[in-house]
Parts: C-alpha cells; structure tokens; sequence
C-alpha cells in the first residue's frame, strides 16, 4: 500500500476508533463513499495500523462466564449476542472476540496449531496482523478425501494464520480420515509426516471449533464428502453427535472406542491435553452436545462462546450432574 493510501486508511481509523464516527461521517469529512471507508479501515487493520484489544470487565461470581469456568476449571469468554441474530451474524459475532483473543496470545517463537472449520474460518477474517518472528503455524489435521485435496480450503485457512503473524507455515497434506486404520499407522512412520507430527505435539497454542450434526452452518467434515450419510446413520446410532479437529465423539466425553476415530488424523482430546494453551470458539447451540463431550474430554483450556451457546450449554450440563446425583454416580 502506497504512503498517502496507508495515511488515509490511518486517519479513517482514528475518526471511525477514536473520534467514534459514523462510516458516513467518515466518508463525508474524507469526501469519499462508504464503502471507500470500510476498505480504507479494513487496510488499517490488515496493515497493522489498528489493533483492536478485549479487556473484559471484571466479572462477579455469578456471571455466566465465570460460572462456566468454574464449572469446566477453563477460562471462558461469552460473547453478549442478541436472541435475534442469524447464525450468521452470531458467528461474526464470535469470530471477532477469538480474533482478537487468539491475536493477544500469539508471541514470538510460538508453535501455533490451527484445525480447519468453518468456524476457525470466519476467525481468520478478524485476526490481527501482528509480526511474532519465529512463530510457526501447523494444520492440526488432515484435509482430504475422495474428491478433493482440501487443500484450497483448509490450505486457506492456514495460510491466512501465518500471513497473520509474519510465522512459518507447515501443512499436514494427509486425508482426514484414512481407509484404514494400518495405513494411517503407517504412513505416521514416514519422515516427512513425522516432522510435521512432531510440531503438532510441541505447538503452544491449539485453536479448533466443534463440529456438530445438527448445526444450521452445516460443519464442513459433514457437508464436504468425508462422511457418508451412512457413516453418521452409524454414528448417530453409537450416540456419537460431533467432532473436535475431525475425532468423533460423544456428550460425556468419550471417544477411544468409535472405529472412525482410529482412522481420523486429527489430535485425540487426550493428545491435544498436552498443549498448554486450547482455544475452543463455538457459535450457536447446535454445538452444545459436542462441546460439552470436548470439555469433559478435558480438551479445552479457553472456550469462546456466544451467550445463549452458554446458557443452553450450563443448562444441558446442570441437567446431567442432577442426573448423575439421583442415580448415585
């Protein structure tokens, strides 16, 4: 960008930021459209000229954030989301926060694990750029199937946490899901899948989604051809009702005996429990069931979530401890 576009995009940010102009306002002290505003602010971002910082107020013991993270023993994040919202704009909504979360955590020297979705998708439109020289981003897991490389799209999605931080870039250029579960043992043998392996099990901060079959944005592992709808019919049946990072698994957590997952090449819950930092970004209710596996799983340690995810979620898990309690377990 050229020196007079960058001082533009400078001072559309800070009448928009700091002034807290209108984009109309913008555009007619500026004697430019709107739209010409919402690109000149959207370079200032991507440029690293606005960095955009979340400090949440201090939260009492009853807010629902706080009562979820004593709940889980993580740190979550509720995301204030109208009732009203399309799942659109509720996952907008999300994906803005994780942006900005993920953006303050990542330093420099930093392994960052990236799995695909289409949730970690939409965060890749609001991280903010910001140089962490000798960071490394790793695809968590594999990406193709039958009929497709899923490199496009999950290539996307890692490239795009790499641009973001100035970090090297390492594919995992495996299926999702194998045939069988003797050639995913041994192509983990190969030196060139092994290096990459080996970064996954060292990286510093995981960011995943959950996938889930119910969901209205349909999660990408269950529109995309790597499950069969007799494959879900099956797993529906073993009470399975999502994925974390493409492993299979159900709302109490469990997942080791589900045939699939022993062909899936993504980290188990018990793998990613390795990683320091967890970072699990979930829109919409339709992911409770999943979500609530993954944190019994003990695979999240940070959990991005809008507000009514949250309060079906406390409730869904209420409901089961009352259960566990009057059964005696």
């Amino acid at each position: 960008m050229s020196e007079d576009r960058r001082r533009i995009a400078y001072e559309a940010a800070v009448l928009h930021y700091v002034q807290g102009e209108t984009m109309e306002t913008v555009a007619r002290r500026l004697g430019v459209s709107r739209s010409t505003v919402s690109r000149l602010i959207s370079l200032a971002r991507d440029e690293g000229l606005v960095r955009i910082s979340l400090h949440p107020p201090t939260e009492n013991s009853d807010s629902l954030a706080a009562r979820l993270s004593e709940m889980f023993g993580i740190n979550a994040h509720v995301v204030p989301v109208s009732p009203t919202s399309t799942d659109v704009r509720r996952l907008d909504a999300v994906a803005t926060v994780a942006g900005a979360i993920i953006s303050d955590l990542v330093k420099p020297g930093h392994t960052i694990g990236v799995a695909w979705g289409t949730t970690i998708s939409a965060v890749t439109d609001h991280l903010s750029p910001r140089p962490a020289p000798g960071s490394i981003v790793v695809q968590l897991n594999g990406a193709a199937n039958s009929t497709t490389t899923g490199i496009p799209y999950a290539g996307q999605i890692i490239d795009s946490f790499g641009t973001a931080f100035g970090a090297t870039i390492r594919h995992f250029p495996v299926p999702a899901f194998f045939d069988f579960a003797e050639t995913r043992e041994a192509m983990w043998r190969e030196r060139s899948l092994a290096s990459v392996r080996e970064l996954q099990q060292t990286t510093d901060i995981a960011v995943f989604g959950v996938g889930s079959f119910n969901s209205p944005l349909a999660s990408h592992v269950y529109v995309g051809g790597y499950l069969s709808p007799q494959d879900i019919s099956v797993l529906r049946a073993e009470g399975v009702v999502g994925d974390i990072c493409t492993v299979l698994l159900r709302p109490d957590g469990s997942y080791e005996d589900i045939e699939i997952n022993k062909r899936a090449t993504g980290p188990t819950p018990g793998e990613l429990k390795k990683i320091p930092r967890r970072i699990c970004v979930v829109a919409g209710a339709s992911k409770v069931l999943p979500l609530h596996g993954a944190l019994l799983a003990g695979a999240v340690t940070d959990l991005i979530i809008d507000e009514g995810a949250a309060w079906k979620l406390m409730d869904f898990a209420s409901g089961q401890r009352k259960r566990k309690d009057r059964n005696g377990h």
